[in-house]
């Protein structure tokens, strides 16, 4: 629940992944004109609603994916599904060496927990990649 402002109770709006169009469509706007390198994950429960949705600054140009923390926060909340998304603003959105080592150690760390890395997707410019659409999950 949450207040509107005139003060009235409102239940938040639930918002479904239930695709890939659906999480792109989710981070796209956060992305958009985004100077900086961001990492944005969501935390999904058993039906892929958003349960949470965190933001990791990077610093300039690239991020560390605190693994830990990420696995943490989704055991905290019970999340039974993970979308994470990142951008590159140099305008490629091909992959890195580093950025496919830290999926795979995310997709191999979250399995056995029952939760399931959904997707990575690199905004960048109007492109974006998808891993799972690329065979990388």
């Amino acid at each position: 629940m949450f207040m509107n402002v005139m003060g009235e109770e409102r239940s938040r709006p639930v918002v479904t992944i239930a695709d890939g169009a659906d999480a792109v469509a989710l981070f796209a706007p956060v992305f958009a004109g985004l100077a900086h390198e961001e990492l944005h994950v969501a935390l999904l429960d058993r039906e892929m609603r958003l349960i949470k949705r965190t933001k990791i600054p990077g610093s300039g140009h690239s991020v560390d994916v605190p693994l830990r923390a990420l696995v943490a926060e989704a055991l905290a909340l019970d999340a039974r599904g993970l979308v994470i998304a990142h951008n590159h603003p140099g305008g490629d959105a091909t992959p890195s060496q580093a950025g496919k080592a830290v999926t795979r150690r995310l997709a191999e760390i979250v399995a056995p927990l029952e939760i399931r890395l959904i997707d990575h997707l690199i905004f960048a410019g109007d492109q974006c990649a998808s891993f799972r659409a690329m065979g990388l999950l």
